[in-house]
């Protein structure tokens, strides 16, 4: 993509009133537009990033068997009041975002509504186990939306839900689940600060598994047995005062941002809305269930607040908005430049990459001062740079920059095309 085609622009300074680095950085950087608090709207910049987590998460969710769904938001209260998650004194009750013409909510989650679907399509043991996913707008009325896309109003979801005959069978695919968030996480690049983490249930049940980024922009704090890499949520820590995997009582306390949570459910929904099935002896059943989140925009802000410098964002390869950013340093030679940048603009668009495929590149085609498109570069935060001027075109070679590292190589275009193939 030419940058000079590129709607957004970068800017110097965030909103006043945006206190969260991640979200000052991907203003500043053109990624996201604010709203209002809480509500955020995804840029090109934005929504490609956005788009390659939903790629790597939905891969694993199909790797474990996931079947991809969509819902929908609006929700009819009568069908959670079965569950009595629609007027309930405490958290719940408070989280709803309702229309103020009918009575209906904007679904928080969608456990019910899941459940009730199920019902149509599940009647023996034959019809299980299974499980289904989606990634759908949720709606939180959320006091605290202070910190970014960290904590949103309105916000992307990926929710799993499992379906079991007994729980031993729900436990097996749990298990899967876990070693897939694991997957996940290190695919994201943020795999080496996040742990497994024993935490309360909340609104679903007694006890969960939470995957918590150790970050000092998190909200939570957890108790983290470095022997192990397990921990523990603050929530729980009288209860569960050693690791819960290898005994260690010394824990060391962190902040930390929840990036994914597993929970299982057991019968309380399958119960309440009668998800029934007949066993091999015709013995009427409820089914075993299991609730499995993510959210991509949160994980996309964790990302930044842990991997930025002051210059700007430093994207890990694999959630990128593009692979390369190619800038033309234009002098007195202009045309000269210009013509040797979109040569290779071409050949890496078209030839680049792993077998033959191309590269996805953000060409820097402005009319700008070197020292702004540098700037917007490290903004910017692709993690490969390469730049063309006259200087490069006489030496015949690139000047290729690692974002992360600083590391600065000379390269000719067919070392550079085997490297991004490699």
């Amino acid at each position: 993509m030419r940058q000079s085609h590129l709607f957004t622009k970068t800017r110097k300074e965030a909103p006043s009133d945006e206190v969260a680095k991640n979200a000052q950085l991907l203003i500043r950087a053109g990624y996201i537009h604010k709203e209002m608090a809480g509500v955020y709207s995804y840029l090109p910049l934005g929504l490609r990033v956005q788009n390659n987590i939903i790629g790597i998460i939905r891969e694993e969710m199909n790797a474990i068997g996931g079947e991809e769904v969509f819902l929908s938001s609006l929700q009819d209260p009568q069908l959670w009041s079965k569950t009595s998650r629609w007027t309930q004194d405490g958290d719940v009750d408070k989280i709803w975002l309702r229309t103020q013409e009918i009575d209906k909510g904007f679904a928080f989650t969608h456990e019910e509504p899941m459940t009730r679907i199920m019902k149509d399509h599940v009647h023996s043991y034959k019809d299980l186990p299974f499980s289904v996913y989606q990634f759908q707008t949720k709606f939180r009325n959320e006091p605290r939306a202070k910190n970014g896309i960290l904590r949103m109003r309105e916000f992307l979801m990926k929710d799993l839900y499992s379906f079991s005959r007994d729980a031993k069978e729900h436990e097996a695919f749990y298990e899967k689940a876990r070693e897939a968030y694991k997957r996940i996480f290190n695919r994201a690049g943020v795999g080496a600060k996040t742990y497994l983490t024993f935490a309360s249930g909340g609104s679903f049940s007694k006890y969960s598994h939470e995957f918590q980024a150790e970050a000092e922009a998190g909200e939570d704090t957890i108790h983290l047995c470095e022997k192990c890499r397990v921990a523990v949520n603050e929530e729980i820590i009288k209860e569960q005062s050693a690791c819960p995997a290898c005994g260690t009582k010394h824990l060391a306390k962190k902040s930390a941002i929840e990036v994914g949570n597993i929970f299982t459910l057991g019968t309380r929904f399958s119960e309440a809305l009668d998800l029934a099935y007949l066993d091999e002896k015709g013995v009427k059943q409820f089914v075993c269930m299991g609730s499995y989140g993510i959210g991509p925009g949160r994980l996309m802000g964790t990302i930044v607040e842990l991997f930025s410098d002051q210059k700007g964002i430093v994207w890990p390869e694999t959630v990128a908005p593009f692979r390369v950013h190619l800038v033309s340093v234009l002098g007195a030679t202009s045309e000269a430049v210009r013509k040797e940048a979109d040569k290779l603009y071409e050949a890496l668009t078209r030839k680049g990459g792993k077998g033959g495929n191309g590269v996805e590149v953000l060409y820097d085609d402005r009319d700008l001062r070197p020292g702004e498109k540098f700037a917007d570069s490290d903004l910017i935060g692709i993690p490969t740079r390469v730049v063309i001027s006259e200087k490069t075109i006489a030496s015949g070679t690139l000047e290729v920059k690692d974002r992360k590292t600083g590391t600065v190589t000379l390269l000719s275009d067919g070392e550079l095309l085997d490297s991004l193939s490699s």
